[in-house]
């Protein structure tokens, strides 16, 4: 009836079905293990919800001739519920979708306490607020209007069936009791939704990070190297900039791997990155291009101060061994290719460097070529 459902894991396209995660793609324990995360985030704001909730509907029962059971209901629902919705949903087969019957259920029994009360003002308006707030946050407009409609027939039902006259007016002495409520609740809600901005950022990062970045080396990976690769070109079309483009292939990389493992292959790897991470600037942005290939744009250079640059890095590489195999001698083949403006696309950038790195193969490796633009 009270609970806070904002988190970052869980809304309808998600958890109702024909969302997502009904893909065959997740795995059923993936989602049990979800399903068990949102439960237990809801079991906490559904506690601090009724247990205010309570001294709300209280108000208006005690100036009200009702039953004995209705308190032992009132009494139950406020404190014994919280515990057996968040232990039937932790221990159901799908825990989503338990979560969301139990809030199915805190919507109906929300219009049955706004019926007791003979609609209240008040207590009835702050009650149907944060379960409609609730289940905004939990489902969108699908769960809203669910939930709404649940609330309304069992106010209905409630109102007929016990024959309840209406008492709308709210008392001075009642506005004071809903007070907490009114004020404990939207500030926890608050809480919680700040928390869930924080985690979704953090998630948002994590994401960024996971599909631009190559997982071994940390460099950007070759579809986001290459988007930057077009913005740059763009660039230097508009603001008629100049850029230098590298492409950087390990020497007999394959024999390494043959020879030696992959263990050692991957330390060559990581090798060539660290040497490249070092000398060239930190506008420079390096990208793996292939397996044992990386890409370079070096904004605002000329192919001199390129060549410069490598010739650094294979100084760097003459003095360095790899730890599991000092007698190799690494060494890189780069071609070269400076920003053109007769160039049409920025693949055509890249076509003369690759054509540059394959010239510098062809000669005998260990070396760098400058792409003929002219041809």
């Amino acid at each position: 009836m009270f609970l806070n459902i904002m988190n970052n894991d869980h809304n309808s396209g998600r958890w109702l079905p024909g969302g997502f995660m009904d893909s065959s793609t997740y795995l059923d324990d993936d989602r049990h293990r979800s399903g068990q995360r949102f439960a237990r985030r809801l079991y906490i704001p559904r506690i601090v919800g009724l247990g205010t909730g309570f001294f709300c509907v209280t108000s208006v029962l005690v100036m009200q001739p009702v039953s004995g059971w209705w308190w032992l209901l009132l009494v139950a629902y406020s404190f014994i519920w919280p515990h057996f919705a968040w232990k039937t949903a932790d221990h159901s087969p799908d825990p989503a979708q338990a979560e969301i019957r139990n809030l199915m259920i805190d919507s109906f029994m929300a219009g049955v306490w706004i019926g007791v009360m003979g609609i209240n003002v008040l207590p009835s308006a702050l009650i149907l607020a944060m379960m409609c707030m609730n289940n905004v946050g939990c489902g969108g407009l699908k769960l809203f209007l669910k939930g709404l409609g649940l609330i309304g027939l069992s106010c209905s039902l409630t109102l007929g069936i016990f024959q309840i006259p209406l008492n709308l007016e709210t008392m001075p002495s009642q506005v004071w009791i809903c007070l907490p409520f009114l004020l404990i609740y939207p500030t926890y809600f608050g809480l919680v939704s700040y928390r869930t901005a924080l985690k979704l950022s953090e998630h948002k990062k994590r994401l960024m990070h996971m599909s631009t970045r190559d997982g071994m080396t940390g460099v950007y990976n070759r579809r986001h190297w290459e988007d930057l690769l077009h913005g740059e070109f763009d660039n230097c079309q508009r603001y008629q900039r100049s850029a230098t483009l590298l492409l950087i292939d390990i020497d007999h990389f394959k024999s390494i791997n043959d020879s030696f493992g992959h263990d050692v292959g991957d330390e060559a790897i990581l090798a060539i990155t660290e040497h490249l991470q070092l000398t060239l600037r930190i506008t420079d942005v390096v990208g793996r291009f292939g397996g044992d290939e990386f890409g370079v744009i070096m904004s605002g250079t000329s192919q001199e101060s390129a060549i410069q640059a490598m010739a650094r890095v294979r100084d760097y590489l003459d003095e360095f061994h790899l730890p599991h195999a000092p007698h190799i001698s690494l060494s890189i083949s780069v071609g070269v290719a400076e920003f053109d403006h007769n160039m049409a696309s920025y693949r055509e950038w890249l076509k003369s460097t690759d054509v540059a790195l394959y010239k510098a193969k062809n000669l005998g490796r260990s070396r760098t070529e400058v792409a003929d633009i002219a041809a």
